[in-house]
C-alpha cells in the first residue's frame, strides 16, 4: 500500500509506528513483547539503530529513532518487522498456551491472502508511518504522547511504570529494558 510518509535522513530522529495487521492485540502477552525487544536490541548492537525512545502496546509500536552513519533507517526497520512478523507467527502458532492462536492465525491468513507482497500471512501492517522530527517541540510532542500511551490505555497510572517502554530512563534515574540515547 502507497503512503504519503516516507523516511527523510536516517541521521535525524523519526517518530514511527507500526501496528499488527487489524489491529489485533496480538502483543498482549509478555512472551511476545519480549521478541520485539530482543529484534531491537539487536538492530541497536548489530544493524546501526539508535533508539531514542519506545513503547510497545498490545496492538502497535511506537518509536523515536535514528540511524549511525552509514546505515538506512528504512532498512533498519524492514529488516526489523521482517524478523520479528516470522518470529511471532512462530511463537504464536507453537504455543500451546494460546488461547487466541486459531482465529489469530486465520486473520494473519487473510491479510496475507489479501497483500501480493506476502506468500502465507502478514503479521505487520505495511506503513511504519514515519515523521521526521525537525524541530524540539515536535520531539517534546511526541516523546509526551509516546510514553503516555499505556497510560491512556489504563494500563498504569504513571509512565515509567511500563516496563515495555523508555519511559523509565526519562522520568528516573533507572535504565529500561533497551539502552536509548536520550533526545533531550
Amino acid at each position: 500500500m502507497a503512503t504519503r510518509y516516507r523516511f527523510g535522513d536516517s541521521g535525524y530522529p523519526h517518530f514511527i509506528t507500526y501496528s499488527v495487521v487489524n489491529w489485533i492485540d496480538a502483543l498482549s502477552r509478555p512472551l511476545y513483547k519480549d521478541t520485539i525487544v530482543k529484534s531491537l536490541a539487536f538492530c541497536i548492537e548489530e544493524k546501526g539503530l539508535i533508539l531514542h525512545a519506545w513503547v510497545i502496546m498490545n496492538n502497535h509500536v511506537h518509536l523515536i529513532a535514528s540511524a549511525q552513519d552509514g546505515h538506512k533507517l528504512e532498512d533498519i526497520m524492514r529488516d526489523h518487522k521482517k524478523f520479528t512478523a516470522k518470529a511471532l507467527l512462530r511463537q504464536i502458532s507453537e504455543n500451546s498456551g494460546e488461547s487466541r492462536k486459531s482465529w489469530m492465525l486465520w486473520l494473519f491468513a487473510a491479510a496475507g491472502q489479501n497483500n501480493p507482497n506476502n506468500v502465507y500471512h502478514q503479521f505487520w501492517q505495511q506503513d511504519n508511518h514515519p515523521l521526521q522530527l525537525i524541530t524540539p517541540d515536535m520531539g517534546m510532542q511526541k516523546l509526551n504522547y509516546l510514553h503516555n500511551n499505556p497510560v491512556r490505555a489504563g494500563i498504569v497510572y504513571e509512565p515509567q511504570h511500563y516496563v515495555y517502554s523508555s519511559a523509565v530512563d526519562y522520568y528516573t534515574k533507572g535504565k529500561g529494558l533497551l539502552p536509548i540515547v536520550h533526545l533531550f
